[in-house]
């Protein structure tokens, strides 16, 4: 186990220390990733007695929490909470990167501001890759960080995505489609047919428009949004596949574990979180109900990641 640990957000999400910390112990001996829990030292300290892991994991003190129910702005002014003590150390390169189970809105403003963006980025974009029926990934981005980007962001996204698509998931010359209700050209709203003309001019393999009923077809390696069609989307899919397999149990058409084996391509205890791309430094945003094995895979994504950075460079975010 070796480099910089990735900084864990002990005190982001649903359940806090109780989730984060068990979480951080699974990291450190299932997946040998350094990790630096940030938050309140007493509180770790307990639990990671009772989980016998004092002196495994690392702690920075960090006397604040941000709310979940802050979605942005109001976590800038906690400068003492454990969100911005953990952007803070992987500005200062103390961190390989972050994780944070906290309020996404609230995890973007404040590693907008501490960690800064990358050179010429004019808004980060958080990327999910998605199993898709050609057995391969398809990154959606953005899933959820900027609702209302412009023209611009948005084909900066494509550019993002195919960065994400070539360093982690070796994709050499990724297509990248915008997401849309048609495929011939021209069709979308203002936004999205604006996007298409700037797409269409960048270094990137564009495919043009895709529907919604390709998402998971391998249509395509990247599929761009806005952040809050995105992020519908990516709810949609989570809850489709609970209840389409939901009625299959029903009917005693498969085998439990069969239905459990297909669940899990889908489930965020498998894929950890997603990335926030356009950044100075790696950032990974994890579901606010992660279970200790969820936050655990995050690290690992957040410490791959990182490493693909310092091999790769940033300038495609």
């Amino acid at each position: 186990m070796t480099g910089a640990p990735v900084v864990l957000d002990a005190m982001g999400g649903d359940r806090g220390p109780d989730a984060t910390v068990p979480g951080a112990v699974l990291a450190v001996r299932d997946h040998g990733v350094p990790v630096l829990l940030a938050g309140r030292a007493d509180e770790i300290a307990d639990r990671l007695r009772r989980h016998g892991a004092t002196g495994e994991v690392g702690v920075l003190h960090a006397e604040d929490v941000v709310p979940m129910t802050e979605r942005g702005p109001g976590a800038l002014g906690r400068e003492r909470s454990s969100l911005a003590v953990g952007c803070r150390a992987v500005r200062d390169r103390d961190g390989a990167g972050l994780v944070s189970a906290g309020s996404t809105g609230a995890v973007v403003s404040c590693a907008v501001r501490t960690v800064g963006r990358a050179e010429g980025v004019l808004r980060p974009a958080l990327a999910i890759a998605l199993p898709n029926l050609a057995g391969g990934a398809t990154v959606l981005v953005d899933a959820g960080a900027t609702a209302d980007p412009t023209p611009e962001m948005l084909a900066q996204f494509a550019t993002l995505g195919a960065g994400y698509a070539r360093r982690v998931l070796g994709v050499a010359d990724p297509r990248v489609g915008l997401l849309t209700i048609g495929a011939e050209p021209g069709k979308g709203n203002r936004l999205v047919r604006r996007a298409a003309e700037l797409v269409a001019a960048l270094p990137v393999r564009s495919a043009g428009n895709v529907e919604g009923h390709d998402v998971l077809t391998g249509a395509v390696d990247v599929l761009v949004s806005d952040g809050f069609t995105g992020n519908v989307v990516l709810k949609n899919i989570e809850g489709t596949v609970r209840a389409t397999l939901e009625l299959v149990a029903r009917q005693g058409l498969a085998a439990p574990a069969d239905l459990r084996r297909v669940a899990a391509f889908y489930d965020p205890e498998t894929h950890g979180g997603a990335a926030l791309l356009g950044l100075a430094g790696t950032v990974v945003v994890a579901h606010g109900s992660s279970s200790p094995r969820a936050l655990a895979r995050a690290c690992a994504v957040a410490r791959d990641l990182a490493a693909g950075d310092r091999a790769g460079g940033r300038a495609d975010g």
